[in-house]
């Protein structure tokens, strides 16, 4: 039951990383809210739960096979490490979103789609960061990968509809101070993942 919460807890953190920090797919969801309406901005936050998939399948294939080489994961743990750090070093640094940096454009569900499997920090993540949190927690039990994944998706499409809804209401609030506190609070706990992650990288080279 431990085991189940720790990833629930991490899933939780990391899909609301993944949707508040800064980037393509988060411009344009604020970007076709205003400009076409909430409806638009919603279609575009649920592109992940389809153009996930294929990498998240891919990655969690090619680390299985390899998950017999301790030393390997080892180090796929501590890159994932890195990469969290680097996102949790980016919130704590963040500013106010910017909207202007990808034009609106309609169909929305084919650009939402296009715009995050063509997203190389979404590659990275599921490479380095997702696919291995998954194995390892099916390791575990089937209960803490679905736990897992049940808190990152919540969390993920939950707060990306969350932000389609206040850019068409609340725009101030993505370009005032709330969005910065959130985004420190959210990189104090990232901070807290990665280091997670370093132990169970360090742990499986036999550094720890």
């Amino acid at each position: 039951m431990h085991d189940v919460s720790t990833f629930l807890l991490t899933g939780v953190t990391l899909g609301l990383a993944a949707s508040l920090t800064p980037g393509p797919l988060q411009a344009l969801i604020c970007l076709q809210t205003i400009t076409h309406g909430p409806r638009e901005g919603a279609r575009v936050g649920m592109a992940p739960l389809f153009s996930d998939l294929p990498v998240m399948a891919l990655c969690l294939l090619v680390l299985d096979a390899l998950s017999g080489q301790a030393w390997l994961m080892g180090c796929v743990s501590l890159a994932g490490a890195v990469v969290v750090l680097r996102f949790g070093w980016g919130s704590l640094r963040a500013g106010p979103a910017d909207l202007s940096c990808i034009p609106a454009q309609a169909q929305s569900w084919r650009k939402g789609v296009a715009t995050n499997i063509l997203n190389p920090k979404m590659i990275l993540f599921w490479a380095t960061v997702g696919a291995p949190t998954v194995l390892q927690a099916y390791a575990s039990s089937a209960a803490a990968a679905a736990a897992f994944l049940l808190g990152f998706y919540t969390l993920l499409i939950g707060t990306n509809l969350a932000l389609a809804w206040l850019s068409g209401r609340f725009t101030r609030f993505l370009s005032g101070p709330g969005y910065v506190w959130t985004m420190r609070v959210l990189g104090a706990l990232l901070m807290l993942v990665a280091l997670r992650l370093m132990w169970d990288g360090l742990s499986r080279l036999g550094l720890a």
